[in-house]
């Protein structure tokens, strides 16, 4: 236990003396606190710009053009009279859409009849596609079942017939979790356990590959590679009881990001997490055994943990060895446990499989990176050797 104490504070030593392990496990955690969810900040977007193309010009055709623009997602920003005159701007992205209405739109309602509008809309950026055909369906939805309540109501029929009539099954949207519907909230959560992933990650495996001298003179002979790992996951788990409070508990409060979960159980949870990523670490310098090698691999690393996480792209829809892959990244298991237990307000043994598969992950790097230790230090020694002999 004395090692074990030993090592960890030469540890701790080391992260606040050692310059590019410094840089990534304090100030680029600030960095990313500070700057990463600024673009996310308006939860939603609003206002996409669109043009109008009334090619009808009459009251029923300008009211459609007015109920969109007061809509929140969409804004009316221009009025052209045929959609060539629309396309140069969409080119130059002005516009990120074009509403069009057909001549005759207004006889064909009176007439009882189809009157189809045509949205053409930059599905280059799904976000904004997705806010444009939301926002124009609704409105269009909602002018024709009060044209035909209208006409129903005209037709001698009691007006709660004919409202019931026109939409005989109104929908009513629940947003549980995310009462605004926003993106950071979706998405602000996964990225914090991403980011202390990556963070932990490169600055573990940037601390296990410099030299430490003095941990090799003071420990060579009492410290075994078990003590000598212990001591070291040590000194990381007293370093991301700071961080990860910050990021977990703090950044969603200062973010105003929905929170039903207690502090206790996030501790809990991220406890296992902290283990297995600083032990992942731990393997890959132990692999690769140069600084560069770390930083490289490891940020080659970013994107793809980041896809098979399962946030950006659903865990269902991924082929089964991909998933099989991910589960062994301990952001995958992490990032579906912590958004239940801090968005919604699950228990500890409601998230029992991610949280044993953390624990059983913490367990396997853990041993991985003993075998490291201790193969390591038999090359040294045999290294040693050859030099004294010579």
């Amino acid at each position: 236990m004395k090692a074990i104490l030993t090592v960890c504070r030469i540890e701790v030593a080391r992260i606040f003396s050692l310059k590019p392990a410094f840089a990534v496990l304090i100030v680029a955690s600030v960095i990313y606190a500070g700057f990463y969810p600024q673009p996310y900040r308006t939860e939603a977007l609003r206002d996409v710009p669109i043009a109008v193309v009334d090619l009808d010009g009459t009251d029923s055709s300008r009211e459609l053009a007015r109920r969109v623009d007061a809509s929140a997602d969409v804004a009316v920003r221009a009025v052209f009279p045929d959609q060539a005159s629309a396309t140069q701007d969409i080119y130059r992205r002005n516009l990120h859409g074009v509403l069009i209405i057909p001549q005759f739109f207004e006889r064909d309602l009176l007439h009882h009849r189809q009157s189809p509008v045509a949205l053409y809309a930059d599905a280059s950026y799904f976000l904004i596609y997705q806010r444009l055909s939301g926002g124009v369906t609704a409105v269009a939805r909602t002018m024709g079942a009060e044209v035909e309540t209208a006409r129903l109501i005209a037709a001698g029929v009691d007006p709660v017939l004919a409202a019931a009539a026109a939409d005989p099954m109104p929908l009513t949207a629940i947003t549980l979790f995310n009462p605004q519907g926003g993106y950071a909230t979706y998405i602000l959560p996964a990225a914090f356990v991403l980011i202390l992933q990556q963070t932990l990650l490169i600055g573990v495996g940037l601390l296990g590959t410099y030299r430490n001298d003095e941990l090799s003179a003071e420990l060579a002979a009492s410290a075994g590679p078990a003590a000598v790992v212990g001591g070291r996951l040590l000194a990381y788990l007293i370093l991301e009881v700071f961080i990860m409070s910050f990021y977990l508990i703090a950044l969603p409060y200062l973010y105003n990001i929905p929170r039903l979960g207690a502090p206790f159980p996030i501790f809990v949870f991220a406890l296992p997490f902290a283990l297995a990523v600083s032990a992942l670490g731990l393997v890959l310098a132990g692999l690769f055994r140069d600084p560069l090698t770390v930083q490289l691999v490891s940020a080659a690393l970013g994107i793809p943990f980041l896809f098979l996480a399962g946030f950006s792209w659903p865990t269902e829809a991924i082929p089964p060895f991909l998933h099989a892959v991910a589960t062994l990244l301990p952001s995958t298991s992490a990032i579906n446990g912590m958004v239940e237990i801090s968005q919604m307000g699950a228990s500890i043994s409601d998230v029992r499989q991610p949280f044993l598969i953390l624990w059983a992950l913490a367990a396997v790097y853990t041993a991985i990176a003993i075998l490291l230790e201790s193969r390591s230090r038999q090359s040294r020694s045999r290294h040693d050797s050859a030099q004294y002999a010579t």
